[in-house]
């Protein structure tokens, strides 16, 4: 996984968590989901580059 790609994927994790954690606040639903869509999206952006990381080697 090269340094970039793990950057963003942390980023959208870290921007997930706080979109989340806003919206719970706010009380609004849609930025929660919001939240959660671009925490999964970090996650399976590291399993992504991990496989592709089995396959390099």
């Amino acid at each position: 996984m090269s340094a970039g790609d793990k950057i963003k994927a942390g980023a959208d994790k870290v921007a997930g968590h706080v979109k989340e954690t806003i919206g719970k606040v706010t009380d609004k639903d849609d930025l929660v989901a919001e939240g959660k869509a671009d925490q999964t999206k970090g996650h399976v952006e590291e399993k992504v580059e991990d496989v592709k990381d089995v396959f390099k080697k």
